[in-house]
């Protein structure tokens, strides 16, 4: 089986974007971005977690000795981390001229006590997912915790498939990410005394593996459903898509109740990844037409990792400089959406392009 998963790309692009609306409601007053769908869709970021393990798992089902695991976080590092330091330090310089800006537009925390040296350090070694002393926070790009969990996951699972080559226990892979899993939510659920889940300068690295071998263990059951739904009707299909989008509507509109017992969600993202992998349903069909919804697939990551900074420089020019109401958000997010499209379109052809290894796996880039 050779695929590129479209659909499951397009999703990526979709929730990325809702994510872009999640950090844009916190400026804005308008029922189009304040309202409880919007308020609870920073819950996507596990779908990021579990298609990663999905996509990751399909494209390296073994690795067998130390050089192929150098070899596969590799290309995984060069893949997230030049747009991750790109980012880091654009905001670094943003710090540092604050009180100079000050002079002349009002600056919200003058004195960011998140973004100091020791935080700084931790985002650049990527360890600003694991709860360390004196961090109380998300820090510098805000997003970059997500990318952290991701690459503890690639090392996680790349061991994992070193030592089971080792032992020649391969074919029990899927106990082994099971228990996985397990381990990393009683863990949690210890340490937080709570079933939550969506987490991120703490405790987000556990949030990430456990998103991402549920996400390998989904393509374990693709792949041995693949024969037999292949031959079966895109009827069932179509109304499975359905499904499972209403139920993922209602399970993010009500997530102030349903975040209580976080885990629902990576089930729920598990399904739906499930079922859009196969792209045999009407919805698939018409997601797969659009051009547009390609690209904004093709440039999620790179949303991802601008909007942050993207958001707080529209809000500082049209609403503290050019005094629009933060109702005025109702028309302008779409040229806000803009704005980060075009710039992540440049950042896609000229950060993460330019570092991608020659002859790499065709593969999305997940985080």
């Amino acid at each position: 089986m050779k695929h590129r998963f479209e659909v499951l790309d397009i999703f990526r692009g979709i929730f990325a974007s809702m994510v872009v609306l999640f950090h844009l409601s916190t400026f804005s007053d308008t029922p189009i971005l304040n309202n409880e769908f919007i308020y609870n869709s920073d819950m996507f970021v596990d779908f990021f977690f579990v298609l990663s393990g999905f996509v990751i798992a399909y494209n390296y089902q073994n690795i067998s000795s130390f050089h192929e695991l150098k070899t596969f976080l590799a290309k995984r590092f060069v893949r997230v981390y030049p747009l991750h330091l790109v980012m880091l330090l654009i905001f670094l310089v943003i710090e540092a001229s604050k009180h100079t800006a000050s002079a002349y537009v009002h600056v919200n925390k003058l004195e960011n006590v998140n973004n100091n040296i020791y935080s700084f350090f931790t985002n650049i070694f990527l360890i600003n997912s694991i709860q360390l002393f004196n961090i109380q926070d998300v820090s510098w790009n805000i997003p970059s915790w997500s990318i952290s969990a991701e690459m503890i996951s690639y090392i996680v699972f790349g061991l994992t498939l070193v030592l089971l080559s080792h032992y020649k226990l391969q074919s029990q892979k899927g106990i082994f990410f099971l228990t996985i899993i397990v381990l990393c939510i009683l863990l949690l659920v210890n340490v937080t005394h709570t079933f939550k889940i969506n987490y991120s300068y703490n405790y987000g690295f556990l949030r990430g593996i456990i998103g991402f071998f549920s996400g390998s263990i989904c393509y374990f059951v693709f792949s041995n459903l693949y024969e037999v739904a292949t031959s079966s009707k895109n009827t069932s299909f179509t109304i499975a898509e359905i499904s499972i989008l209403i139920i993922l509507f209602l399970m993010i509109y009500y997530g102030t109740f349903l975040k209580e017992i976080g885990l629902v969600y990576e089930v729920t993202f598990f399904i739906a990844i499930l079922i859009f992998s196969f792209e045999k349903g009407i919805l698939s069909n018409m997601l797969k037409k659009s051009s547009f919804l390609k690209r904004v697939g093709t440039y999620s990551y790179s949303i991802y990792m601008t909007h942050a900074l993207l958001l707080s420089l529209f809000n500082i020019i049209f609403i503290r400089i050019l005094k629009f109401p933060p109702s005025s958000y109702s028309y302008l997010f779409i040229l806000n959406y803009y704005i980060i499209y075009k710039v992540s379109q440049w950042t896609y052809a000229h950060v993460e392009m330019r570092f991608k290894i020659k002859k790499q796996t065709v593969e999305p880039v997940t985080y």
